[in-house]
């Protein structure tokens, strides 16, 4: 991402509207005490809108104030998110999309005609009314190319844009009237551009009410391969007409005999209730086995590399379950196979230190 930053002209001070004040604090509460920070982002859009669609400088620092935050934080946020305007924007700013399904369809007249109104990117129009900005996708790839357009009013969309369409909506914007969002071709939503093609039954919702029952409620229907074709008279590839073979279903087995299952034993892992040998191996040599998962193993009277090397399958699993270990981190980080190597080198170390 490109670096951004506030710009050079900067107001003396800021305040906050009433309102916006209070908006801030609705979402303030719906953190926990301490937290209040984490209303940032919803609070730096407020405080943008408040300002005229851009954040000046005293605003970052008066909502720093507010959620007990140090203005770096608020600054890192507020240069993060393209969604935040960190230069005066016009009355009306205009967002057009430039992605790709926007630029197939023409986005490139619009920008031509944007510069040669207004001027280039982030200018403002001599009478202050319009300012735009070419963006990344604004998810109304159906009806491209489309503009969002800010302003005290909301943020609207304005899609299936010409240059001339386009112009025209500016026109009535800086002359007070109010142009109606959506398409501007005059189609419905995001319905073909000849109309739509599929579900047109009139009133389809009122027509699919009237059902009250299912077809054939209540009959016994014969399940054939040829559900569509009951009769067999589809022809196949070879010419012969298919006949419908009648699928039965199996016969319920009543009181079925359980399965002789051979009894489970119990994991017979090897635990201690501390050590007994002197001082416990330092089972953090095991690749895999931190402080944590250490501590977890001795709780569970695990000490030494030998109790570890004599686990089987069965023991693995119950270990894992002890200490909610992530189900197979002990076989694929080969613990078992380890700690039988770190238990030879400590017994044969001993047998050394022994006959010294």
């Amino acid at each position: 991402m490109s670096a951004r930053r506030l710009a050079i002209r900067q107001p003396d001070e800021f305040t906050l509207s009433a309102a916006a004040k209070k908006e801030i604090n609705m979402w303030v509460k719906k953190f926990p005490k301490g937290r209040e920070r984490s209303a940032l982002i919803p609070a730096l859009w407020i405080a943008q809108k408040d300002a005229g669609g851009w954040l000046p400088e005293p605003a970052l620092r008066l909502l720093g104030e507010m959620l007990d935050m140090a203005y770096i934080r608020v600054y890192e946020v507020a240069t993060f998110y393209t969604m935040y305007n960190l230069e005066p924007v016009g009355t009306h700013y205009v967002q057009l999309c430039g992605t790709t399904p926007c630029w197939l369809r023409g986005s490139d007249d619009l920008i031509a005609m944007l510069k040669r109104k207004i001027g280039p990117q982030r200018s403002i129009s001599d009478d202050g009314k319009l300012s735009w900005l070419e963006v990344e996708c604004l998810g109304s790839c159906a009806n491209a190319p489309m503009v969002q357009i800010s302003n005290a009013d909301g943020d609207h969309y304005y899609e299936d844009l010409t240059a001339e369409s386009l112009e025209a909506v500016l026109d009535d914007l800086v002359a007070g009237r109010t142009p109606k969002p959506g398409s501007q071709s005059g189609r419905h939503t995001s319905e073909p551009a000849g109309g739509a093609l599929a579900l047109t039954t009139e009133k389809l919702s009122q027509a699919r009410g009237k059902l009250k029952k299912l077809p054939n409620a209540g009959k016994k229907v014969a399940i054939t391969e040829h559900a569509a074709d009951p009769k067999g008279v589809r022809a196949t590839s070879s010419g012969r007409k298919n006949t419908p073979k009648t699928l039965t279903p199996p016969k319920p087995v009543k009181n079925p005999k359980p399965s002789a299952r051979k009894p489970v034993s119990k994991p017979q892992v090897i635990y201690t209730d501390g050590p007994t040998d002197g001082t416990p191996d330092d089972l953090k040599k095991i690749k895999g086995v931190g402080p944590k998962f250490e501590k977890d193993l001795n709780s569970k009277g695990i000490y030494y590399f030998r109790q570890i090397g004599a686990w089987k399958v069965a023991d693995v699993k119950m270990v894992e379950d002890l200490i909610d270990s992530i189900p197979g981190r002990i076989k694929r980080d080969e613990w078992v196979k380890q700690a039988k190597v770190l238990a030879k080198a400590a017994t044969k170390a001993s047998k050394t230190k022994v006959k010294a």
